[in-house]
């Protein structure tokens, strides 16, 4: 496992990329920062999803050895995991790194596997937030596919911020679903097989359904509820990288 990163300034840091290289290209982006800012500390976090074959497949056009973190919740559809493991051989991926829930968590809190069903925002915790924190922590920063047209909280997302004491880097942040398509199809990218019944964000199958026209990429996930994000991208996380010592 990597050495635990140094402490830097990540607000000044994220202000500083983002003015430097956040109006560049996606490629350009991940070429400046695994070359040059964050050389053997920069890791990417995929959920296979339904569009994940292009921020991963430009990370293997720069370095094929960049860390790819996935978040095995133990309640993933089988197509993701299958998904998983086509994408990793088709890009020459070469250190994948699947993170789990913590055991003793899922006894004491999750017993049953049923969570879900009475405590959305409890069950992420254990199954997401939990994981991802140890999953970035040897890290100074990660690579997420996060972009604005997924979600009216998004529409504001920069390439560059800071999460407690580490850079969050969105390469996709301004890349529009013709964007995705075109980069998809003149590269031949193999697609999640669950979009095609469409599922246009894809989580964990008991919290995820299919999106409904006109509906922006994300209200198939919690749907019915308030609930928009699982936690991994929220102040929460923050806050448990902020308590773990560097």
């Amino acid at each position: 496992m990597a050495a635990k990163p140094r402490p830097l300034d990540a607000e000044a840091t994220a202000a500083s990329l983002e003015r430097l290289y956040g109006e560049l290209t996606p490629h350009e982006i991940i070429e400046h920062s695994v070359g040059e800012h964050f050389t053997g500390g920069i890791a990417a976090v995929s959920s296979f999803g339904a569009d994940s074959a292009v921020l991963l497949h430009l990370i293997a056009e720069v370095d094929r050895s960049v860390p790819i973190i996935f978040l095995d919740t133990g309640k993933h559809f089988g197509e993701t995991l299958d998904y998983r493991d086509a994408l990793v051989a088709d890009f020459g991926l070469t250190d994948v790194r699947i993170i789990t829930p913590e055991q003793a968590a899922l006894d004491r809190l999750d017993p049953s596997g049923l969570l879900h069903q009475s405590d959305t925002e409890a069950c992420c915790a254990i199954r997401k937030v939990e994981p991802m924190a140890r999953g970035v922590e040897p890290f100074h920063a990660w690579f997420t596919g996060r972009k604005r047209f997924q979600a009216a909280t998004r529409q504001a997302l920069p390439a560059f911020e800071a999460v407690g004491p580490r850079i969050r880097i969105n390469p996709l942040a301004r890349w529009t679903t013709s964007d995705l398509a075109d980069y998809m199809r003149s590269h031949k990218l193999r697609e999640n097989p669950l979009v095609a019944y469409g599922y246009l964000s894809i989580g964990c199958f008991p919290c995820t359904q299919p999106v409904k026209p006109g509906e922006d990429a994300r209200s198939g996930r919690w749907a019915g509820q308030a609930k928009t994000e699982c936690g991994i991208h929220l102040p929460g996380l923050d806050q448990t990288l902020n308590s773990s010592s560097l």
